[in-house]
């Protein structure tokens, strides 16, 4: 069947460098006139498209197939897959969490916040905080800058240090090791994998109490407690839980207490209510 186009069509089909092919009894040329530049302001030119229809048909096939997925980045491969850190020591348990992969927060981080006590150990206290900030990931610690001038005043008061031991001592860490990519907060299921540094480090401390700061890390040390760890963190406060054992206590964030100084009473109470389950107070 003859393709029936009139003068325009052909000279449009021209502008476009496509050419068509009509019969031996097709009718007398038509003569193509070339169209105003405004009619047709986005088409290429007539080399460009020569080109590509110059491409060999196979060419073209290939470049439609789909191309194979690459494999997935070892931090989505390896989430909720259990880590090999029973046994570890220290050194080695820092080293695994500087070099880990096993969820999509090690893809923000510029170092992990899990550090090796200089002297280890056994101390009464850990502290947990939030994921770590920025001043926290550059300086791979956690609680640094002012909100950790701030927590190391307020162990001063209550008698511990980063640096003591026993009663006196106090190991910081933070919920999850690496800072989470800017934009995005760390989810649940990164939340439970990174607790696994957690849970080791708890074997390595052998605390008495622990602190959980912040509303990630209350979330996380909670977890024995779904109903009070759906509650907003100023609903948590005032008793004392447990965690695979151990008492936890509920309290603001430094950052948060730099901003909301009234709040610097309450946070101050709830170390009271660790310092009494220290002392034997409350169990």
């Amino acid at each position: 069947m003859a393709l029936e186009l009139d003068t325009r069509q052909r000279a449009m089909l021209q502008e476009m460098g496509v050419h068509v092919w009509l019969p031996d009894v097709a009718a007398a040329p038509v003569v193509v006139q070339s169209l105003p530049a405004d009619v047709v302001p986005a088409l290429p030119s007539t080399p460009v498209v020569q080109e590509r229809a110059a491409r060999p048909v196979a060419a073209s096939a290939a470049a439609r197939v789909p191309s194979t997925p690459t494999a997935a980045p070892a931090a989505n491969r390896l989430a909720g897959e259990p880590l090999a850190l029973q046994g570890l020591d220290w050194a080695e348990l820092a080293q695994a969490a500087a070099n880990c992969q096993a969820c999509g927060l090690c893809a923000g981080r510029k170092h992990s916040t899990l550090r090796a006590p200089a002297t280890p150990t056994q101390v009464d206290w850990l502290v947990v905080g939030d994921p770590p900030d920025e001043d926290e990931d550059r300086l791979a610690q956690p609680f640094a800058e002012q909100a950790g001038v701030l927590l190391d005043n307020m162990f001063k008061a209550a008698g511990a240090s980063r640096s003591g031991v026993a009663r006196t001592g106090a190991h910081l860490s933070n919920v999850v090791k690496c800072r989470p990519p800017p934009g995005r907060l760390p989810q649940a299921a990164e939340l439970a994998q990174c607790a696994q540094y957690l849970q080791r480090e708890v074997e390595l401390v052998q605390p008495k109490v622990i602190v959980a700061m912040g509303r990630f890390a209350a979330q996380l040390l909670l977890e024995e407690h779904p109903q009070e760890a759906a509650l907003p963190l100023g609903r948590q406060r005032g008793r004392v839980y447990r965690y695979r054992g151990i008492a936890v206590v509920v309290t603001y964030h430094p950052k948060v207490l730099l901003r909301a100084s009234a709040d610097k009473a309450k946070a101050w109470a709830d170390l009271c209510l660790a310092m009494d389950v220290l002392d034997g107070s409350l169990q």
